[in-house]
């Protein structure tokens, strides 16, 4: 994946190393999102999906999923699924800003409240929100609170755009 992997040193990745390959992917998604349109200004830090992503302080903020120290523990397999998980979410929201909405592509971060993986389809969707519907509903003994969650978030995946 345009030689970003890392290179595996023993069981563990070096510091430096992952610390440099993740901040390319910074630089790759400002180029995605932002000059790929030709924004002439800079994207603020909450604009990045990479903010939400990582934190590469020796000691953690706590607002990132993923740490310098939580990479480096990681093997291959899944620090591809990282770094997919993460260009994933840059192409959602840089559709979502262009106002590309035919796409088969839907909230990430709601797919993972579903427990869905990140690529999931319609069909997928539809399948686990009956199975969590079940589950919460108010009449078969369900908590009311996660059935009206689970009801918004479906809407949101399936009416995305309108």
């Amino acid at each position: 994946m345009l030689g970003l992997c890392l290179l595996v040193s023993g069981n563990s990745f070096q510091y430096d190393e992952i610390k440099r390959r993740i901040r390319k992917l910074k630089k790759l998604e400002i180029q995605i999102r932002f000059d790929s349109i030709g924004l002439e200004r800079k994207p603020n830090k909450s604009d990045l999906v990479w903010d939400e992503f990582f934190d590469l302080h020796e000691v953690s903020t706590g607002r990132a999923r993923y740490t310098i120290h939580s990479l480096s523990a990681m093997n291959k397999e899944e620090y591809r699924s990282v770094i997919d998980e993460f260009f994933f979410h840059v192409y959602y929201r840089f559709y979502k800003e262009d106002g590309i909405d035919n796409i088969n592509i839907y909230n990430p971060d709601i797919l993972s409240q579903l427990d869905l993986p990140i690529d999931a389809g319609y069909k997928d969707i539809k399948k686990k929100f009956r199975e969590l519907a079940m589950k919460y509903h108010p009449d078969t003994g369900g908590d009311a609170s996660k059935f009206i969650r689970l009801i918004e978030n479906y809407r949101k995946l399936i009416d995305k755009g309108k």
